[in-house]
Formats: C-alpha cells, structure tokens, sequence
C-alpha cells in the first residue's frame, strides 16, 4: 500500500491542495483512458502567485505524477523552482498564453482522444444534435492548424481563435478546455469528450439525424453552464471519480 505524501514545509497549505487535485486530475485522464502516453497538458493557476502555474514533468506517465513532483513555471515557459524535471515546450504557447490572458480561467486541460481527433479533423467540427453536444452549443471556438504549438507568435492567434468561449478544439489536433477550477475543467472535458463520442458513433450509423432546434441546444448550454457555475456539482463528480479510482486501483499515491 503506497504511504501518505507529507506535505513540504516549503509550500502553502493552498498551493498543496491545488497540487493534490491537480496531480488526482492527471491520474484521472489515465484513469478515463485518455491520455497520449507521456504527452499533453494539464495546467493549473496559482491563485497567491502572479503569472505561474503547475504543469507535469515531462517524461512521467500520468500515473507517476504526484502532488510532490509537479513543477511551476512562469506563463513564459521558464521553470520557477528546482525540480530535477522540465516541462514539455509544446505546451507553453498554448498554457502559458490562456493563463496570462484569460483571468477567469485558473485551469487548461489539453487532450487528443481519437474522437475528438476525429471531430477536429472534420470540417463541421462538433454538431450540437445530442444532449452533450447541446450543452457546447455557442461555447466553442476554432483554431487552425499551424504545426506543434511551440511558437509564441501563435498565441495570439490561438487567443483570438478562443475568443470569451472556454472550449478551443485545435483544428486537425486536438482540445483544450478551461474553467475557473480543476473539477469544473474535468467535467467540462468529459462533457465534450462524450459529445465527440456520440457524434463519431452516430456518424458511423446509417440513417438520418434527427436535429435539434439552436434554440434547444442554446437554452441546454445556459442551464448547463448556470448549473455548473453556481452549484457544487462539478465538484461532487470530481470526488466521487477520484473515489471510484482508487477504489478500482488503490490509492494514487
């Protein structure tokens, strides 16, 4: 059985907690089955620290990450303390740009599931014709394919491709989703996660869709993203999802 981690006397009890959730959430996407092997991103915003935030130790399995060996770096991608690990450079453009731009987000989940590869790849991009895709309705913006995103010309781009909206699917690659919190963020990306697998699952049925009328979808987005804002929904299914894992695999850490 893995011992309980002591917290450093070098770190907040605030920063601490946001380790732990962070390090559950990385533990999570490998618990989903959603991880790219030791690729991708997750990130999350110091609140009592000006432009930095934690991210992964490039290199380490989703697994292996712990609230000890996360590392923090600025939003320019320079690494703020001294773990022996660095980040990986591709996700500073993208990270780095939403987290110094976009106050009402403290956490970036970057994924490339196959089925959001698949509806990224598809010129229509996400339909808004099932329950899931309903509630991304008006919430999602575009971003054309430039290469890794390990330039910072790009991030101004990507901004502007986002725009206010919290979802960007990152043409012909990927998503990333952020939110004012790690459970918010997680069931933001589960919501479009199952949105993509339904669509690419229904795509592959014969027959014709029966469609949704944008006003359906557009009141199904606002009472999603009321009910999320303002109850502690994303919360309750972020505890009960770190419950359910370690009751599967044991304790994360």
């Amino acid at each position: 059985m893995k011992q309980q981690m002591i917290h450093p006397d070098n770190i907040s009890d605030s920063e601490w907690d946001l380790r732990v959730k962070l390090a559950h959430c990385y533990h999570l996407i490998d618990f989903f089955g959603w991880t790219e092997s030791i690729f991708n991103h997750i990130s999350a915003r110091l609140m009592d620290q000006d432009d930095c935030y934690l991210v992964n130790p490039f290199g380490l399995n989703y697994t292996e990450i712990t609230p000890a060996n996360l590392i923090k770096v600025g939003v320019d991608g320079n690494k703020l303390d001294d773990s022996p690990y660095d980040a990986n450079p591709a996700g500073f453009a993208l990270h780095g740009a939403i987290h110094g731009a976009r106050d009402d987000i403290h956490c970036v989940i970057h994924t490339h599931t196959n089925e959001v590869s698949a509806i990224a790849q598809k010129k229509i991009g996400f339909t808004h014709n099932d329950f899931y895709g309903a509630q991304l309705f008006g919430r999602v913006g575009y971003h054309a394919f430039e290469g890794i995103t390990l330039f910072p010309e790009e991030r101004s781009r990507m901004l502007d491709s986002l725009g206010d909206r919290h979802i960007l699917v990152l043409r012909n690659h990927g998503i990333a989703v952020g939110e004012m919190d790690i459970e918010r963020t997680l069931f933001l990306l589960w919501t479009v996660q199952r949105a993509a697998e339904i669509q690419v699952t229904a795509g592959a049925l014969g027959g014709e869709d029966n469609l949704l009328e944008e006003s359906i979808s557009q009141r199904c987005a606002d009472l999603t993203q009321m009910l999320i804002k303002d109850s502690g929904f994303a919360k309750k299914f972020f505890d009960a999802m770190v419950r359910k894992m370690e009751a599967e695999k044991g304790p994360s850490w």
